[in-house]
This record gives structure tokens, C-alpha cells and sequence, in this order.
């Protein structure tokens, strides 16, 4: 089960492609469905680090 970001080329988004949360890449898109749905948009930094460092 992909969400929207299996199409992303950014090896960081690609490590949330099956994530069971509905993501999007950032765009205008994104942007306009939080607006009509009156929802916050969260945004990750792009923050990753291996097994040891966590």
C-alpha cells in the first residue's frame, strides 16, 4: 500500500512511501486540499539519521 510520495525521487520521501499515512510532497496541491479542508499542514524537514544514531 503506497501513499502519494512512491512517485517522488527523493530517497527521504521514498522512505515514507508505504507509510499508512496519507503524505504529499510539497505542492500547490497539497496546499489547496488543506485549505478546502480546513486542516494544518504539517511539515517534515527532511530530518533522517541510521538505526545506530537513533
Amino acid at each position: 500500500m503506497s501513499n502519494r510520495l512512491a512517485n517522488e525521487t527523493s530517497p527521504y520521501l521514498l522512505q515514507h512511501a508505504d507509510n499508512p499515512v496519507d503524505w504529499w510532497p510539497w505542492s500547490p496541491e497539497a496546499f489547496a486540499e488543506a485549505r478546502e479542508r480546513g486542516v494544518p499542514v504539517l511539515l517534515s524537514v527532511g530530518y533522517s539519521s541510521c538505526h545506530w544514531c537513533q
